[in-house]
């Protein structure tokens, strides 16, 4: 891929559907399972309950988004990019902006089949921390930390 520029904004309700639709794409190719809810359930979601708890920004090449991200001071909820600009650095982009807002430590989770996803939180810093399965899609998965170095 020729170099792009990426730019990180905050969420605006705006850019709701192409996020959503970029969101389920990439979950998609992650885990290889449709969503399990509807697309107004999912804007609705991103507009409305997901921003209580958690910042939400956007990786944007121009108008386009290409990545999302949502983070506390101690949790990352969501991190999905675009399948099409994967391995351009977005993640890590993205990943950076809350390891500086976090408390110093920071946990998720993904699926234990994404093993992408893996690869990159461990490459990152994070360690598994514990495994389990109590998410709605009803899959393995793992819950990793990260923890800031003094």
């Amino acid at each position: 891929m020729k170099h792009v520029e990426i730019k990180v904004i905050p969420f605006e309700a705006k850019y709701a559907e192409q996020t959503v639709i970029m969101w389920r794409d990439s979950k998609y190719g992650a885990i290889g399972q449709r969503e399990l809810h509807s697309f107004e359930s999912h804007v609705n979601f991103l507009n409305h309950i997901l921003s209580k708890d958690f910042t939400v920004e956007l990786a944007t090449v121009g108008e386009k988004v290409v990545g999302m991200i949502a983070y506390n001071r101690s949790q990352i909820d969501q991190l999905y990019i675009h399948n099409g600009y994967q391995n351009a650095g977005i993640g890590r982009k993205l990943l950076e902006r809350a390891k500086v807002q976090s408390n110093g430590a920071l946990t998720l989770f993904t699926f234990e089949v994404n093993e992408k996803a893996q690869r990159f939180y461990e490459k990152h810093g994070f360690v598994i921390i514990g495994r389990g399965s109590d998410n709605e899609e009803n899959l393995p998965d793992i819950q990793y930390e990260w923890k800031e170095i003094d």
